[in-house]
């Protein structure tokens, strides 16, 4: 089996190669696509293959999938970026992808998403079957252009048969991953109730990894998240900032916004987080 990840070298991507590597069967094959070769060496020193060039190349892409069986596409512009790029990366490479490994005769396409394409609450935990409602206070480029690759991805899988699995991950952290010191920060204006629901790299590795072999869940997408949403007071007391004042008076005007069940992940691919809150994780030292 010959397994291509994009992304590799992203926050992402170079935290779930290494787990890949230590854990795929015997005779399987990891392959990353990388834009820049110095970054690949540490996987191609534990035996990857390292495919150079640009997703957005569909020459690239095409020689990358030569005699793969299954990708992990893992690739996105996230923070930071203009929103055309988003686009052009999050969806309308995605599917690009999507279509040459349909093309190539691939086997089996991961597709990692964010809990973020929900947009606005339900009064509940987030489902899978549930529909993208833009808006809520981090809807923006990023969610919009994943839910749109959800969408064409899936379309796919129904129209010429490509065997689509779509991972919805949490905000990610762990692994030294600045995620979380950055996280007050991007929720400077939220109320000091409103929870963050979040998953440890050890956990986004075990839910790809799940998605990657469990057989018989083809066109189906999975939540990615551990157990116990922290709230923004929370947050500040993990990374030792003061807590602003005032924060506590505020209310929260969608309490459900960002919260997912993790549900079918635990009865279907048997998900079980490593580290079902991030106060495990702190007593860990594995922040």
């Amino acid at each position: 089996m010959v397994i291509l990840v994009t992304g590799a070298t992203g926050q992402v991507g170079s935290r779930f190669v290494p787990r890949l590597l230590d854990r795929v069967p015997d005779g399987t094959t990891v392959r990353v696509l990388v834009r820049d070769e110095r970054r690949a060496e540490p996987f191609a020193a534990r035996g990857a293959q390292v495919a150079v060039g640009e997703m957005r190349d569909p020459a690239v892409v095409r020689a990358a999938l030569k005699g793969v069986d299954a990708v992990v596409n893992i690739a996105a512009a996230f923070r930071g970026v203009p929103e055309e790029e988003a686009w052009e990366v999050n969806a309308h490479a995605a599917l690009a992808l999507g279509e040459a490994a349909a093309e190539a005769g691939v086997a089996r396409f991961v597709q990692v998403s964010t809990n973020l394409v929900y947009g606005l609450g339900r009064g509940r935990p987030h489902e899978e079957d549930d529909a993208s409602q833009p808006g809520g206070p981090l809807w923006g480029a990023y969610p919009a252009s994943k839910a749109e690759a959800e969408r064409t991805l899936l379309a796919l899988h129904r129209e010429r048969g490509l065997d689509v699995r779509v991972g919805r991950l949490a905000f990610v952290y762990g692994d030294g991953d600045p995620h979380l010191s950055q996280s007050t920060r991007l929720a400077q204006r939220w109320p000091g109730c409103r929870r963050l629901q979040m998953v440890h790299h050890a956990d986004v590795a075990q839910g790809l990894m799940r998605l990657l072999f469990t057989e018989g869940i083809a066109g189906r997408a999975y939540n990615i998240a551990d157990e116990a949403p922290c709230t923004l007071v929370e947050l500040h007391q993990l990374n030792h900032t003061p807590v602003p004042d005032g924060l506590g008076t505020q209310l929260d005007d969608d309490p459900w916004s960002g919260i997912v069940s993790v549900e079918r992940a635990r009865r279907e691919l048997g998900f079980r987080p490593v580290y079902p809150t991030v106060w495990t994780a702190r007593e860990a030292g594995a922040l």
